[in-house]
């Protein structure tokens, strides 16, 4: 398997994962037998002949390089009870989770805070200690934020006097408006739709990501979704952004051309999802992942179940060096690969 020259990271970035994978080799036993089981034990040559650990190992096992007494946050993946990934961060990898947040967001838009309108309730972000990914995302975005109010109420329904006032208090000023793709269109654009009502947000700008599966089986494209967006916001200004909560903090960044951009310190390939060959430009596949921030569990290689393509980060126009990812949709009947053999090497 051997990969265009042009993909290929610096050294010092493959150094940083080889590290990865020889820390959580030894901090963590399951991903040592997977990784020792599955793999060639030597430092990869290229991101090609990194170790990847199936995403969905997540869902099924405790994976983490740190004690129990080292555990700041559990992070859950969304899904239904029992399937959902849960992701074990220490302080340091928290704190490294949110500087990467900081350098994406203020390299799309700005490092000034603004007035943030969060298309989600209240009560997703409640718990303190057990974060989902949606609250991930929503409490890692508020970064960004001076002062925030909630679009929706904790029955999801849309709270329009509240988001009145928020306009109202902050008008004339650049308005942040976040939320998971899915809810954005499901409980806010369809229903202000509903009530016939326009929105006065032409001054905001608005992030998303997530979701995307579920507007996909109704056919609805990005296209179409930034285009009702702004007929019923005014807000022109609608970026998306790939990422997991099984690799917080690494996002895929929309740039103003459309395209989706590895951030530095990450990268991506694709895999044929029969031989798991690395496939070239162009060449749909499945997703594989590379993060130098995922310290406190084996996230740094991951193989998603996303299909998608990559492109050379030359084809944009933008000027941004990180490759470009295309998504696809999800691969349909995905099933883990290696974690249940290593399981029982333990």
């Amino acid at each position: 398997m051997s990969e265009n020259s042009s993909r290929e990271k610096s050294p010092d970035f493959l150094k940083q994962i080889n590290d990865l994978t020889a820390f959580h080799s030894l901090n963590c036993t399951l991903y040592r037998s997977y990784v020792h089981s599955v793999f060639a034990e030597k430092d990869a040559t290229s991101l090609a002949e990194v170790p990847f650990l199936p995403v969905r190992a997540f869902k099924a096992f405790q994976l983490k390089s740190i004690s129990d007494q080292d555990v700041f946050k559990i992070m859950t993946s969304s899904g239904t009870t029992g399937d959902v990934s849960r992701i074990y961060l220490d302080r340091e990898t928290a704190r490294l989770q949110s500087q990467k947040l900081v350098d994406v967001f203020g390299n799309a838009f700005s490092k000034t805070r603004s007035p943030m309108l969060v298309i989600d309730a209240e009560s997703t972000v409640a718990e303190r200690h057990k974060f989902s990914a949606r609250t991930a995302a929503i409490n890692g975005f508020s970064l960004f934020s001076k002062g925030r109010s909630f679009a929706l109420d904790n029955q999801l329904e849309l709270a329009i006097d509240r988001i009145l006032a928020f306009i109202e208090a902050n008008s004339g000023t650049r308005i942040f408006m976040f939320g998971f793709t899915f809810v954005i269109w499901q409980y806010f654009v369809q229903e202000l739709k509903r009530l016939k009502v326009r929105l006065p947000l032409s001054n905001a700008f608005l992030l998303h990501g997530g979701g995307w599966k579920k507007l996909a089986e109704q056919n609805i494209s990005n296209e179409r979704f930034k285009a009702e967006v702004q007929e019923w916001t005014g807000c022109s200004d609608i970026r998306n952004y790939y990422g997991m909560v099984e690799q917080t903090g690494t996002i895929f960044m929309e740039c103003p051309f459309g395209n989706l951009h590895a951030a530095a310190g990450s990268d991506t390939i694709i895999r044929d999802p029969v031989t798991l060959d690395i496939l070239p430009h162009g060449k749909e596949g499945l997703i594989q992942v590379f993060s130098a921030i995922q310290k406190s569990y084996p996230g740094h290689s991951l193989l998603t179940e996303d299909v998608g393509h990559t492109q050379d980060a030359a084809q944009c126009g933008c000027g941004h060096q990180g490759t470009i990812i295309s998504i696809k949709g999800r691969l349909k009947k995905a099933e883990i690969r290696g974690c249940s053999d290593a399981y029982r090497y333990n």
